[in-house]
């Protein structure tokens, strides 16, 4: 499948992406669980260089749910120092190629070598321009929103805000993508169909793209075929598709 084909005018500002088959993908090769996510890896590299071939500007990783900590204690530690060894060694080859890094998520809760090699990684590369890449750690929907309206309930508790005044674009305004636009592609790699409680606020009018794809299988050729899907699809945010073409 070649980027040829793509409509270069029609790139996706913003990619999320569900990374899921690590697992399916070791255990389909013989090998143990962490042998995928090592393999991931790769494709994650993939990826990162095809967004920044064609000019996607923010690309979302979901990296690591808050529901990942209840998965075994061995593999959650495993997967803890691949996070160090990959930003670490990641990070000279991402700021070269003027790649920004960033994160969403509960940091408090990731292990003090993450955030600090996370901390360094986002001070290298913070004057870079190319493709923001935003690793969503320790992150879920629903913690992000629960976090949010806490914030606006000690606003309004101390009176800075006035329950009266409170929109869509107050609530957005204290989530982690704050600064970030919504997603207008996420794609779900392995061949299962929910969003398992990633970006729930920002993806309301977002197109979504599944694939049978185990995620170490996920290549430029993957990802050219979803944005291939996705530049088929009208998006009308409510309107009609006569309300669309009137510019």
């Amino acid at each position: 499948m070649s980027a040829v084909q793509l409509d270069l005018n029609n790139i996706p500002k913003h990619i999320a992406i569900i990374m899921d088959g690590n697992g399916r993908w070791a255990k389909s090769n013989g090998k143990a669980r962490i042998y995928g996510h090592h393999a991931g890896v790769e494709a994650v590299r993939k990826v990162v260089e095809t967004c920044t071939e064609l000019g996607v500007q923010y690309l979302t990783l979901y990296a690591f749910s808050t529901e990942n900590w209840k998965r075994p204690e061995a593999e959650v530690n495993a997967l803890m120092e691949l996070l160090v060894r990959t930003i670490r060694k990641e990070t000279p080859e991402l700021d070269k190629n003027n790649v920004r890094i960033g994160m969403i998520g509960d940091g408090h809760s990731l292990p003090k070598a993450c955030i600090d090699e996370l901390e360094e990684a986002k001070k290298m590369t913070s004057a870079n321009t190319g493709l923001n890449l935003i690793l969503a750690l320790s992150y879920s929907g629903r913690w992000e929103i629960t976090h949010a309206v806490q914030q606006i309930a000690q606003k309004v508790q101390s009176g800075e805000l006035n329950p009266a005044d409170i929109s869509e674009k107050t609530i957005s305004a204290y989530l982690n993508t704050s600064a970030i636009p919504d997603p207008e592609l996420l794609i779900r790699t392995s061949g299962e169909y929910r969003l398992s409680n990633f970006l729930l606020w920002q993806s309301a009018y977002t197109e979504y793209y599944f694939t049978e794809t185990l995620w170490p299988d996920f290549d430029k050729n993957e990802l050219v075929k979803a944005l291939l899907d996705y530049q088929k699809r009208e998006r009308r945010f409510g309107k009609t598709t006569e309300q669309i073409k009137v510019r």
